[in-house]
């Protein structure tokens, strides 16, 4: 993974607030008590986002449960960084 490169996502279209997305990384999220694969909200997530895990029940931010590692598993999530104009 290449953390000095960043590119834009091609496509990206928001109302509202002028914004712009680059991708940042991609990650797992997982429960980081059992391991058990965590699904984020349709929406979309910030870092600090409550989250629960449905097997064990951790509950902590979203920040908690994300991995940049290698190798991603099958919950595998886009890092996105927004920048408000």
């Amino acid at each position: 993974m290449d953390l000095n490169r960043v590119e834009q996502p091609s496509g990206h279209h928001e109302h509202g607030e002028s914004r712009s997305t680059w991708q940042l990384a991609t990650g797992t999220l997982a429960c980081p008590s059992c391991d058990a694969p965590v699904l984020p909200s349709a929406g979309g997530m910030s870092a600090a986002d409550p989250l629960e895990c449905g097997f064990c029940g951790t509950v902590g931010r979203v920040s908690q449960f994300l991995s940049l590692g290698e190798p991603t598993r099958p919950a595998r999530v886009t890092v996105r960084v927004s920048a408000i104009a």
